[in-house]
């Protein structure tokens, strides 16, 4: 059997990826990684040595992460055409046990941010970073933020076909209903622009980053995920409960939720400074 790589192939099978309900980021990334690949075949016929030259060439341009990520979508389009024996393993990685230090945002930094917040005056962005914060939502799932979660105290969250409850603590519950009663808002979406539209992840990304010289706190630890991943240690550390954690943000797999709650070593660093084993 004679494999090539056709524009209608490239446009049924992100039509496909629709049709599974795949969210939009998913489809665009899929359609992406494919079509690096078929720039790369181009008009060749598409045997299983073309495609392992193909990863192998991946591993020099990409991170490892991002060259795995791009044979799973390739992986994926293989399937759909029934090319199983193109298929080909990704790359292995040793799972890293800490993260990146500069990277890290801790809670101390995440008061200062809300401290600049509030000094800018800026209630609005000041109770965006609580919420995402404070349940561990996704930027993009602050539009089931509305007015009658709110009163009801959990919102409903549909993400990639799936429904889940994101419960909203007391305190900031009662943060969310005096912002409501001073805005006079009666029902639907509780952060708005001034012109009443949702406010979206490009200028929450923007505000986070205005934040940052006044607050003292590395741009690089300053973006609406990171507030995510401070609510999945927190969480984490208060039970040790992963599978608990990995149900409130969402996860289809623990291997997932298992990357949020890598800190940067710095508490084990201090505890092991505190054993006296040096002498």
């Amino acid at each position: 059997m004679c494999y090539f790589m056709t524009a209608e192939l490239l446009k049924s099978f992100t039509k496909h990826l629709y049709l599974e309900e795949k969210s939009r980021a998913t489809i665009a990334k899929y359609a992406h990684d494919v079509a690096v690949f078929a720039d790369y075949v181009g008009e060749r016929e598409i045997d299983r040595e073309t495609v392992l030259a193909y990863k192998s060439m991946l591993a020099e341009r990409y991170a490892i992460s991002s060259a795995n990520s791009m044979i799973a979508a390739l992986n994926a389009f293989f399937q759909f055409c029934d090319w199983q024996n193109l298929m080909i393993k990704q790359f292995r990685v040793q799972r890293e046990v800490f993260c990146a230090e500069e990277k890290e945002l801790t809670k101390t930094e995440y008061v200062r941010l809300l401290q600049a917040a509030e000094k800018k005056k800026d209630q609005r962005l000041a109770l965006i970073l609580q919420t995402i914060c404070g349940t561990g939502i996704r930027v993009s799932e602050l539009s089931y933020i509305t007015v009658e979660a709110v009163k009801a105290g959990e919102a409903r969250v549909r993400c990639k076909g799936k429904m889940r409850r994101i419960f909203i603590v007391s305190e900031l519950r009662k943060k969310l209903l005096a912002y409501i009663k001073q805005r006079k808002l009666h029902s639907g979406i509780i952060f708005l622009t001034k012109r009443g539209k949702p406010i979206d992840r490009t200028a929450i990304w923007r505000a986070m980053k205005s934040l940052c010289a006044t607050a003292h706190v590395a741009e690089t630890k300053v973006f609406p995920h990171n507030l995510r991943h401070l609510f999945a240690r927190a969480f984490y550390g208060v039970g040790k409960d992963i599978v608990a954690l990995a149900d409130i943000l969402g996860h289809a797999s623990i291997n997932t939720t298992r990357i949020y709650t890598m800190s940067s070593g710095v508490e084990y660093r201090k505890k092991m400074n505190c054993m006296r084993l040096i002498l």
